[in-house]
C-alpha cells in the first residue's frame, strides 16, 4: 500500500491521462483490470477559465470506482489557480489534481506549458503553491527527465515541487526532445523513490509485464503508469496488478477475450460520444485488440478504415473469425 496524500492506494498500477482517450467511458473500462489510480484527459486552465464547453466536458461528472484525479495544464501559478478554483466549484467524483509539466506536444510546449515548464524547476514549485492555496486535498504533477539532454533536471524539479507541498510524482523516463521515441532511459532513474519524500509513479514504455517489473525494480517506484501499452491490451493492466498482489503471472488473452473487450469498450463509447464519433475515434483503437493472429493484418486494415457503426465492428470482427479462427 502507499499514499496519494491521505488516500490510501492499495495497488501498483495507474491508468496515465491520454489526450483523445481517457474519457470517463475509457476509465470505467479499465476498473475491471485492477488500476487503482486513473486521470481525466489534460484538462486546459483557460479552457476552463474561459467557459469552453468542450474543456469543461472533461470534468469527471459519474462517480468512478477507483481513485480519479483531474489533470490540468497552464503555463502561469495564477491561471492554474483559477482553474482550480472552478474545479473546486463545479466539478464532481474527483479525489485529487494532478498537474501535466510532462506533455512534449508542440502545441502544448509552444505556450509554455507541459514539458517547457521543466526548463524552469521554481515555477514548477510555484504551480503547486498556488493550487494548494485554494484546494485542500492532494495535488500531484507528472514530470519527465528534462527538456532535453542537456538538461536533465528532474531531481531539481523534484526538490521544487516536495518543498511545494506535492503529494506524489509521475515521471517519464524520457526528455521533451525525445518525445515517445527510443528506450525510457529508467538508468537514470535507478532508486529514485528512495531519494524522494512523496510516492513515485513511473512510465515511458510499459507494453508488457516484464516491462512493468523492470521499470519498478530500477526506479524502486510506488506504481507504475500504462499508457499506450494499455491501448486495445486491457489485460496488462491486469497482468501487473496481478503479479504483485501474489506473484501470478496470467495466461496471454484469447482471441475470444480480446473480441468481448473491443465490443464492451465500443459499446461505452458510444454510450459517451454518440455512435457516428465514437466508431470515427475508435478507428486507431479496434484494431489494437488483435495481435499475433493468422493474417491479422487484414483485419487490422478493415477495423481501420471501415468502421461506422458498431454493427460494422461486429460484422468485421466475425468475418474476420469465421475464416481465421
Amino acid at each position: 500500500m502507499w499514499k496519494l496524500g491521505n488516500l490510501n492506494i492499495e495497488g501498483k498500477v495507474v491508468l496515465a491521462p491520454m489526450a483523445g482517450y481517457t474519457s470517463f467511458a475509457y476509465r470505467k473500462f479499465f476498473e475491471e483490470f485492477g488500476i487503482s489510480v486513473a486521470y481525466t484527459e489534460m484538462i486546459s486552465d483557460m479552457g476552463l477559465i474561459y467557459g469552453n464547453k468542450e474543456t469543461i466536458s472533461y470534468l469527471p461528472i459519474k462517480k468512478a470506482n477507483v481513485i480519479t484525479g483531474i489533470q490540468l495544464f497552464g503555463s502561469e501559478p495564477e491561471n492554474i489557480k483559477k482553474a482550480a478554483i472552478i474545479v473546486k466549484n463545479i466539478a464532481k467524483h474527483y479525489d485529487f489534481i494532478d498537474v501535466n509539466m510532462a506533455c512534449p506536444v508542440p502545441k502544448v510546449t509552444k505556450t509554455g506549458a507541459g514539458s517547457s515548464l521543466l526548463k524552469d524547476p521554481k515555477k514548477c514549485g510555484e504551480i503547486i503553491k498556488a493550487i494548494k492555496e485554494v484546494y485542500e486535498g492532494p495535488v500531484t504533477a507528472k514530470i519527465r527527465l528534462g527538456w532535453d539532454d542537456k538538461s536533465i533536471n528532474f531531481l531539481e524539479v523534484i526538490e521544487e515541487l516536495e518543498k511545494a507541498g506535492v503529494a506524489a510524482i509521475a515521471t517519464h523516463a524520457r526528455t521533451k526532445k525525445d518525445l515517445y521515441a527510443g528506450t525510457p532511459r529508467f538508468e537514470l532513474l535507478k532508486d529514485l523513490r528512495n531519494k524522494m519524500q512523496v510516492p513515485l509513479i513511473v512510465s515511458g514504455n510499459i507494453f508488457t509485464l516484464d516491462d512493468a517489473i523492470n521499470a519498478l525494480e530500477i526506479t524502486k517506484a510506488d506504481a507504475v503508469m500504462v499508457a499506450r501499452g494499455g491501448l486495445g491490451n486491457p489485460e496488462l493492466a491486469k497482468e501487473i496488478d496481478s503479479y504483485f498482489k501474489d506473484g501470478t503471472r496470467l495466461a496471454p488473452p484469447t482471441f475470444e477475450k480480446q473480441k468481448e473487450h473491443c465490443l464492451r469498450l465500443a459499446k461505452l463509447f458510444i454510450e459517451e460520444k454518440g455512435e457516428d464519433k465514437a466508431m470515427m475515434m475508435y478507428r486507431g483503437i479496434a484494431s489494437r485488440f488483435f495481435f499475433d493472429l493468422p493474417n491479422v493484418k487484414k483485419l487490422k486494415a478493415r477495423l481501420s478504415n471501415e468502421l461506422t457503426t458498431y454493427q460494422s465492428l461486429v460484422d468485421i470482427i466475425n468475418d474476420y473469425e469465421s475464416n481465421n479462427i
